[in-house]
């Protein structure tokens, strides 16, 4: 049974993947974190070290730009290929204009700040368990810090464009959004599943930007699914 590996978003651990290891099981699932450097490129690379020879691979949001990364440099390792939530296109001027911003305040102190004003208010749609995920977020954010912040800053700032890369992956592959994802939005789903033959488009409703944790049940079924195709 391949292997798994899960890459979390930006300022998440393996915890935004709720109970998903759990579900899957008795498959071998790891997490690697993209933590330690600020390129995209680099990211990819440290985390093709530490994964299995031929692996499975699952990333939401920047998890997912990572992924893209991991594919574009070792596209012969990974057998299929999961996006949740994340966006193959390098990103607009008008978002890096205002990376600089948040960066300085976080290092300065403010890192709670910056994810309770500018970041977990675009994170979930609206149900019972918001409060309790949002004190999740804010405690994986801060257990990160304000460095792995800014180095995860930069990193998607100057990310490079992976359409190319995704037209020439033919492994099972799973596009996956929260319907009411504000960060990610439906159009960037829909451009990912157009460009990989054959990959499959999932719309969990009732989940916002981590339907991991906002619907963890439907998101699990999508996953197994996706690791159950024939190759």
């Amino acid at each position: 049974m391949t292997p798994l590996v899960l890459i979390p978003g930006m300022m998440c651990d393996g915890r935004m993947w709720g109970g998903l290891p759990a579900w899957l099981y008795p498959r071998e699932v790891g997490h690697i974190l993209p933590t330690g450097t600020d390129t995209v490129r680099a990211l990819a690379a440290r985390a093709l070290r530490e994964a299995p020879p031929v692996f499975a691979l699952a990333g939401l949001s920047m998890g997912g730009i990572v992924a893209m990364e991991i594919l574009r440099q070792a596209p012969h390792r990974v057998e299929r290929l999961a996006l949740l939530d994340t966006n193959p296109l390098a990103e607009t001027p008008q978002v890096q204009a205002g990376r600089a911003a948040q960066i300085a305040r976080a290092t300065s102190g403010d890192l709670a700040g910056v994810m309770r004003d500018e970041m977990k208010p675009n994170y979930l749609a609206d149900g019972p368990h918001r409060r309790d995920i949002l004190d999740l977020c804010m405690d994986m954010a801060l257990r990160l810090g304000p460095e792995v912040f800014a180095r995860q800053s930069r990193a998607l700032r100057d990310r490079p464009d992976q359409q190319a890369t995704l037209r020439r992956f033919r492994g099972p592959t799973l596009v996956l959004m929260g319907q009411h994802d504000r960060l990610c939005p439906r159009d960037r789903h829909d451009l990912m599943h157009a460009l990989i033959p054959g990959s499959r488009l999932a719309i969990i409703p009732g989940a916002g930007h981590l339907p991991t944790l906002e619907q963890p049940a439907e998101t699990a079924v999508a996953l197994h699914h996706w690791l159950e195709q024939p190759l």
